[in-house]
């Protein structure tokens, strides 16, 4: 297992719509175990095969409090969804440390295959659909910021950048720092 790299908002290969995953076997289930890994280590409750550079209709979903409870959903599709709206406070791994409220459908039934390609559906409230459909946005190509008026967004990409700017800026001095 290993640690995947989460690519960070703005990165514009987040905005890139995943392909149905059409083969089953060992690849898959590595993706899974690294995406599980991932999210744990990160930590989350949800990862998209998207948001770790692989567009493929793939998410993990574990939000649990004991991270014993790992959900996965591979060509997830919303068959229904209720007509009854709640607002959520999101947050997203690709935009660490941004937190604002999304209006989702309250409940929704989704159908998917497991990581053996055996399909199976799933009713789902509370976190557990906010997860889902968030999850879900990624592998259409869109974050949850999206949903944030333009100013809100403009403010958290800004912001973003600026924290990569300073990321590169340390690992250059870091790198700079072990030549001598």
């Amino acid at each position: 297992m290993a640690i995947l790299n989460i690519l960070r908002y703005p990165d514009a290969r987040l905005h890139k719509v995943a392909k149905p995953v059409t083969e089953f076997g060992e690849r898959i289930h590595a993706l899974v175990a690294d995406m599980a890994e991932t999210m744990y280590e990160a930590p989350g409750v949800g990862l998209a095969a998207s948001q770790v550079d692989v567009h493929e209709q793939l998410i993990v979903v574990d939000i649990t409090e004991t991270k014993d409870d790992l959900r996965v959903f591979i060509n997830p599709q919303i068959t229904w969804a209720s007509a009854e709206k709640r607002v959520y406070d999101e947050g997203c791994l690709s935009v660490p440390g941004v937190y604002d409220g999304v209006e989702r459908p309250a409940q929704i039934r989704v159908s998917a295959l497991d990581a053996d390609g055996k399909p199976f559906e799933l009713e789902a409230d509370e976190l557990m659909a906010v997860v889902i459909q968030h999850e879900m946005d990624h592998l259409a190509g869109k974050v949850f910021v999206e949903y944030l008026s333009p100013l809100k967004r403009n403010r958290i990409k800004a912001k973003m950048l600026k924290e990569e700017r300073g990321m590169q800026r340390e690992a250059a001095l870091k790198a700079a720092g072990r030549r001598y």
